[in-house]
């Protein structure tokens, strides 16, 4: 014999038995690293312009093998090239920015050593948001605000940023 099937849900409101995060904190629970959680997000289709973020780079002390740019902080080879934007797979590990003004290695959330400047970077591509910024595929470097001067004065010319306009003057 074939029982015919019934949806209940047009008469009861399964949603609230089933829907249990309005009662308890599953985060409590469990545990997931950011890259893993990453991979697992689904794309909701929200498509947004720049965002305007903040970070800091490292300078690179003088040797004989030393070049004019600015390094990642944390991965410590990573390179920011002047003419091509930073990119990263923000399954993995991506452009990582902060949502604040950051102006001192005190305000740094890294333990840091060695030179560090700090600034605005323009973030787009696939961005993924954390609680004090952001991870990004790509982000290219838009000023230099804080640090050494004499630093800053010599990675703004080769960055090509900050750049006064003498327009109207």
């Amino acid at each position: 014999m074939r029982i015919p099937f019934v949806n209940i849900s047009a008469f009861v409101n399964l949603s609230a038995f089933v829907n249990l995060s309005a009662f308890v904190n599953l985060s409590a629970f469990v545990n997931i690293n950011d890259n893993v959680l990453a991979t697992r997000l689904k794309h909701e289709g929200i498509r947004a312009g720049e965002i305007i973020a903040y970070r800091a780079w490292r300078v690179m002390a003088p040797r004989w093998f030393s070049d004019d740019w600015l390094r990642s902080v944390y991965m410590r080879d990573y390179v920011w090239l002047p003419d091509e934007p930073a990119s990263g797979d923000v399954k993995t590990h991506g452009i990582y920015s902060f949502r604040d003004v950051i102006r001192s290695a005190a305000e740094y959330s890294y333990s840091t050593d060695g030179v560090l400047l700090f600034g605005k970077v323009k973030i787009w591509g696939e961005v993924v948001e954390h609680e004090a910024g952001y991870r990004s595929q790509f982000g290219k470097i838009v000023s230099l605000d804080y640090g050494d001067p004499e630093f800053l004065e010599k990675f703004r010319k080769i960055y090509r940023v900050n750049k006064v306009s003498t327009e109207g003057l």
